[in-house]
């Protein structure tokens, strides 16, 4: 049997990997290497968007970090979809440059999921 804490502990993980992954397979795609695009495109396709579907605003979307997250999610993958499109039209170091100016966006993606969990384990508690 898992105390809540670990439970909470392995759900952020879980997230956090996923982000990782996204980030890798966005990364791939911009170097040129074939993939599936649509869950780098699509937000509601992505494995941590389904993360943030079924667990983060299932169980807490009462949470405004989850409610911003959720938004913030979003936005990466427009600005993927916009880099994407980029080094589709040929412009691949341009999409590259851009990639680098996305850190603050997935950095910030992983503070919410940090602060959510942080709060979610302190209540716990």
């Amino acid at each position: 049997m898992y105390s809540m804490d670990e439970d909470l502990k392995r759900e952020f993980d879980a997230a956090r990997l996923k982000h990782i992954l996204f980030k890798a397979r966005l990364r791939s795609f911009l170097y040129g290497a074939d993939g599936e695009e649509g869950p780098v495109r699509d937000p509601d396709e992505c494995s941590l968007g389904h993360w943030i579907r079924d667990v983060a605003l299932a169980r807490f979307g009462h949470y405004l970090e989850a409610q911003q997250l959720d938004q913030l999610h979003r936005r990466v993958h427009e600005e993927a979809n916009r880099l994407m499109d980029l080094h589709q039209a040929g412009h691949a170091d341009e999409a590259l440059r851009g990639l680098r100016a996305t850190n603050p966006l997935t950095d910030e993606v992983l503070r919410l999921l940090n602060t959510l969990e942080h709060k979610l384990r302190k209540e716990a508690r």
